[in-house]
């Protein structure tokens, strides 16, 4: 039952980390590449890529920081 916890709250720590990546950059990289170059798949690939690689990375390290506080066992 434990282990559900820890990955129950590293997938939520993950979704909340890629929705505030998505929302604080989304606008910025329209802009940047603009609207047209934006409706191609290659400029939304390479945006997700680099959310979920960000939101990945960050996950991990606020759950080793909770491990390291010991706020969570595993």
């Amino acid at each position: 039952m434990e282990k559900i916890w820890i990955i129950t709250i590293a997938i939520t720590i993950f979704l909340i980390i890629n929705f505030l990546y998505y929302k604080s950059l989304n606008g910025y990289v329209k802009k940047q590449f603009g609207e047209k170059m934006w409706k191609t798949w290659t400029s939304k690939l390479y945006f997700w890529q680099s959310s979920l690689y960000t939101s990945a990375a960050i996950t991990v390290l606020i759950i080793f920081l909770l491990k390291w506080v010991n706020i969570l066992n595993f």
